[in-house]
């Protein structure tokens, strides 16, 4: 491989982002892998994911809305706790401010299960759900989403500080991700402009 110039790629590290052995209430899985809504803020997923950086790992929490396929709150942090995905939930509610009604589905980790993010929850009037163990297909949405960055945007980069990163990420999600990236599931339109169509739609209904 050496004298034709060939290199292996080495696999990076695997990084666990669910920690799922605590004392928390686990909420039943309503969402049950049914990722259609027909309505902005009728459901929310939300997961947690890892992003190499020269000075450490960087975690990403994100919250999409499941209609438009949409980042709706997202938060950065070199650490993985309830605070970080506290912090992108209170950015969704934030932006979104969501009726009655709304079910938030996430896995089963510590972050999502603690008392911190579930009062926030129920203090906005949110059903919770829940994936069953190890079953990253209960939340394929957002895995998929977390896909797109680490293979449309990221491939083999290692950031050179966790700032660089996180302005990086931030370019992605809300410059490319929300508003140019076409979905299939879309219509081939990126998740603003399809969110757009369905407000014009609902005006004229009016």
């Amino acid at each position: 491989m050496r004298d034709i110039g060939l290199y292996s790629r080495i696999k990076r590290k695997f990084v666990v982002t669910t920690d799922s052995n605590h004392l928390f209430k686990i909420a039943d899985n309503i969402i049950g892998r049914n990722f259609t809504a027909n309505r902005p803020n009728h459901k929310w997923a939300a997961d947690i994911t890892y992003i190499p950086t020269e000075q450490g790992w960087l975690y990403l929490a994100v919250v999409m809305d499941l209609f438009p396929r949409k980042i709706v709150g997202w938060a950065m942090s070199e650490n993985i706790d309830s605070s970080l995905v506290q912090s992108a939930m209170k950015m969704a509610l934030q932006h979104r401010r969501p009726d009655k009604g709304l079910i938030h589905h996430s896995d089963r980790g510590v972050q999502y299960a603690t008392q911190g993010f579930q009062k926030l929850l129920e203090d906005n009037n949110i059903t919770c759900s829940m994936s069953r163990k190890g079953n990253c297909w209960d939340n394929a949405c957002v895995e998929s989403f977390f896909g797109s960055l680490k293979n449309e945007w990221i491939g083999d980069k290692i950031y050179e500080s966790l700032e660089a990163g996180k302005k990086d990420v931030f370019k992605y999600i809300e410059v490319f991700y929300n508003r140019k990236r076409r979905h299939a599931s879309l219509g081939y339109v990126s998740p603003v402009v399809y969110e757009e169509m369905y407000e014009l739609k609902q005006e004229r209904a009016a």
